[in-house]
């Protein structure tokens, strides 16, 4: 056996139980519980492999005692506090199962309700992607900032002139987040709305018509005709939430998550600021010369080694080679600027 299979094992049925303890809903919770116990007798089987194969080999079996990883830990705290939904791409990448359950399905949506009460029924989006979003938007500022203070430090320039050239450079860079996340958020909502406002007209005008289209669409799933027809036809006599589910089935579209542009745009900015402050930190606390650039270097080191850390809970790749590969990354870019600063400042001067 594999020690990594049995802690992977043991690791899933931690996380399932933490899952099953934040997840409100009884049937989830049941869900997650028989999981649990299920990679339980799974880790149990590799042991008990393990037990064999040393006794044939001679060699004594150590006795093991689970500890959860850091990520196993981080993302169990994630789960608490966002709630399982929220953070289910990171359970994803864990490898962790019965996540469907969180999953709002996409043109071909929703399972076929077989009671009226059980159209329409809300799914809203996980945090997730804009988990994933704000990183990347730290990561952004992080290293277009820090190439920018570096590469302006290369050329010699004084502190000041360095510390006026990196917040500009912050609000230049989160500004244009902003807004650019704001228009397209806003350019795609208004297309998904208009979309909507179409469909809404039509379960006006063509009701019958529209009952009969959703039929057809449960139909070809393998619901029986008549029992789509019913409840089709129930679902057409209350038209708000006739609109929201025809809006899943034939647009693909959910109603209640069509993004926020002011909150794009604010999420998009902040990030960015934040990342792109971390450079600046040696600068505003008054060091100068080499070592300012020497403690903006490890700061930012620092920082892309976190930033690495923290996209392996939604990659599910080995944690420190991502960070080892972020810091490489990111500071290649920072050399490459302060060499060519450096050579600039030595032509201009």
């Amino acid at each position: 056996m594999s020690l990594d299979n049995w802690h992977h094992e043991k690791e899933s049925a931690w996380l399932y139980r933490k899952v099953a303890a934040a997840e409100p809903d009884p049937h989830k919770q049941r869900l997650f519980t028989q999981l649990a116990a299920a990679a339980e007798e799974q880790a149990a089987k590799w042991e008990l492999s393990s037990r064999h194969s040393r006794s044939v080999t001679g060699a004594s079996a150590p006795h093991r005692v689970f500890v959860p990883s850091l990520r196993a830990r981080i993302v169990a705290a994630l789960v608490r506090l966002l709630g399982p939904r929220a953070v289910r791409s990171v359970l994803a990448a864990m490898k962790l199962r019965g996540l469907s359950l969180y999953t709002a399905p996409a043109a071909g949506g929703h399972a076929m309700p077989t009671t009226l009460s059980d159209v329409g029924v809300r799914h809203r989006g996980g945090l997730g992607g804009n988990l994933r979003a704000i990183v990347f938007g730290v990561n952004d500022g992080l290293v277009s900032n820090a190439s920018l203070v570096l590469g302006v430090a290369g050329a010699s320039a004084p502190s000041s002139f360095v510390l006026v050239s990196g917040v500009a450079g912050l609000l230049a860079g989160a500004l244009s987040m902003a807004s650019g996340e704001y228009v397209s958020v806003r350019s795609q909502r208004e297309m998904y709305e208009y979309q909507i406002a179409l469909e809404r007209e039509e379960i006006a005008e063509y009701p019958e018509e529209e009952a009969e289209e959703l039929a057809l669409i449960y139909e070809a799933r393998g619901v029986a005709l008549e029992q789509a027809r019913s409840v089709s036809h129930a679902l057409l006599a209350r038209p708000d939430q006739a609109l929201d589910v025809l809006s899943r089935e034939e647009l693909g579209l959910n109603p209640d998550d069509l993004g926020s542009p002011l909150g794009a745009a604010a999420a998009s900015f902040l990030s960015f600021a934040v990342g792109a402050t971390v450079p600046l930190v040696p600068f505003l606390v008054h060091i100068t010369g080499n070592r300012a650039l020497i403690a903006t270097a490890a700061l930012t080191a620092i920082a892309l080694f976190a930033v690495g850390l923290a996209l392996s809970l939604f990659t599910g790749r080995h944690a420190l080679r991502g960070a080892l590969r972020m810091v490489l990354i990111g500071g290649g870019a920072g050399v490459i600027a302060f060499w060519v600063g450096r050579a600039l400042g030595a032509i201009i001067h």
